[in-house]
């Protein structure tokens, strides 16, 4: 083959000039989606190839087949390169012609995606015409150093209280999102997307939502879900479904990367979503047996974790040198049987800031979202929150660990004392403040008053199952008669003395009102 190649070097040498000659190859195998190429000696990792399927061919019968089919670098060895197809492998043949273009693959990115649906090579699924973007970013970049990085300190609201309270995650944070099947993973993520329309409009962040082999009518839900509420006003979702080819699903984490990190150089803040980083690595050990690269771990390619690595070191909260915008994660992984200790959600943990850990004990028992707060944990911590949470939020974690201890001990224990009791009722109703529906995520001053009056006593004469009731009024009693409390807090973000003293007051108002 390779005098194959010398051949028709010699006939094209008086076709293209010099400078160019190098780039050119020719495809020796094609097979799954992967061609092998001989005579790309200057290819570099991650570049982005044309496959010249035009050659002999009459021109009314290209331009019928549609556009270019390009290829991405993913292998180089000794005397050849092997290359993902990204886009129809039928029509990529033995013998067709590659010209290299030198750059490593990039995608559309801009303004203009904000509110549409896209593939990961930035193409439009949603029917809504063509994305005209005159800006590209490298799918593949190095990530900030840590002199170009500052410390996180600016919170991101999820809406959720548990999370909020327990769990902060900071804007330029990787918090992950772990658990087994339907626990809710999904549902906390597009919460926190939805909650982003109580932020004023300066500082609410731009959300991507990357579908990793998800179901094409899952996805279409979520969109429409988005479009219903209006937070497609400011959300981007790229998509790369279950029936989408595998090369497709390993770029479109890092298609998603790209398009979150415009916005974080332009001194915006960005928020992106990996929904689920088990069906990204999936489909990068598909394609690893596919390239021919030894498996390791339960088949996994021995790189896997760099892969995690590299895409999660994305993000970032840049210094003010670089104009201070952040790009903050939520990777998912999916758990089976609740094994956090299996090889991806144990490479995932060890790259990420943090874990929110859902159980399906939990979700079964009807406590939602279904968060161990034992296993659940965010390394930025406080520094994430506003004052007024942190200084309403501070024994929420401690006593929902006694109470777990006490609920094992009370199986057992046929009589307990007064002192226990009185924990076990307390950490009831601490469990159902907690508690949330789907789809409502809730303003953090609300959550401020929710968590103040559970954690000071004006739930104790409450049945436990009474509890969500009793909030939703006293949010509306306050809302309606004291709206100034709501108002200084979201405008502070603190909860001053004087705010404080309202509070009780207002408290104390509807306890009275509501023992009658």
């Amino acid at each position: 083959m390779s005098t194959f190649i010398e051949q028709f070097r010699k006939e094209i040498e008086g076709f293209a000039p010099k400078a160019e000659r190098e780039q050119i190859g020719i495809v020796t195998k094609v097979s799954d989606g992967v061609a092998e190429i001989e005579g790309l000696t200057d290819a570099i990792m991650s570049e982005q190839v044309r496959f010249d399927t035009t050659v002999g061919k009459p021109l009314k019968d290209s331009l019928n087949e549609g556009g270019d089919v390009f290829g991405v670098v993913l292998n180089l060895e000794e005397e050849s390169v092997r290359v993902i197809i990204l886009g129809d492998a039928s029509r990529v043949s033995e013998g067709m012609t590659v010209v290299s273009t030198g750059e490593v693959l990039s995608i559309p990115v801009g303004e203009e995606l904000i509110g549409r649906v896209v593939s990961p090579l930035g193409e439009a699924l949603d029917g809504a015409g063509a994305i005209k973007t005159k800006q590209r970013g490298p799918i593949e970049r190095e990530a900030y150093g840590v002199i170009d990085r500052e410390g996180v300190n600016t919170p991101l609201h999820t809406g959720i209280k548990a999370i909020d309270s327990m769990i902060p995650i900071g804007r330029g944070q990787r918090e992950l999102i772990i658990g087994d099947r339907y626990t809710g993973k999904t549902t906390i993520a597009i919460d926190t997307i939805l909650n982003q329309l109580a932020e004023p409009k300066e500082s609410r962040p731009i959300c991507i939502y990357v579908s990793i082999g998800q179901k094409e009518s899952k996805t279409a839900r979520l969109v429409q879900q988005l479009r219903e509420k209006g937070a497609m006003d400011y959300t981007i979702v790229v998509d790369a479904g279950a029936s989408a080819p595998a090369a497709l699903q390993y770029l479109a984490p890092f298609s998603g990367a790209a398009i979150g990190e415009y916005f974080m150089q332009k001194g915006q803040d960005a928020l992106i979503i990996y929904d689920d980083l088990s069906k990204h690595a999936v489909a990068y050990r598909e394609l690893s047996l596919l390239l021919r690269r030894p498996p390791g771990r339960e088949a996994y390619p021995g790189d896997i974790f760099y892969l995690h690595s590299r895409l999660l070191e994305r993000a970032a909260k840049l210094n003010k040198e670089l104009g201070n915008g952040s790009l903050t994660a939520l990777p998912i992984i999916e758990t089976q049987e609740g094994d956090v200790s299996a090889y991806i959600p144990t490479n995932v943990i060890s790259i990420t800031d943090g874990q929110i850990f859902l159980e399906s004990e939990l979700f079964n028992k009807g406590i939602r979202p279904a968060i161990n707060a034992g296993l659940s944990v965010s390394r930025v911590g406080s520094s994430a929150q506003t004052k007024a949470m942190k200084k309403v939020s501070g024994k929420i974690r401690l006593e929902l660990a006694q109470f777990r201890d006490l609920e094992a001990f009370m199986q057992f224990a046929s009589d307990l004392d007064a002192e226990t009791k009185r924990q076990i009722d307390s950490g009831s109703r601490m469990v159902a403040i907690l508690k949330q529906r789907n789809g409502a995520p809730l303003p953090f001053e609300r959550q401020v008053v929710s968590i103040y009056a559970a954690t000071n006593g004006y739930l104790a004469g409450v049945g436990v199952e009474e509890v969500p009731a009793f909030e939703e009024k006293l949010l509306a009693f306050i809302e309606a008669e004291h709206p100034e409390v709501f108002t200084t807090i979201a405008s502070t973000r603190a909860l001053d003395d004087a705010t404080a003293e309202k509070l009780k007051a207002a408290l104390g108002q509807y306890v009275e009102t509501h023992q009658r």
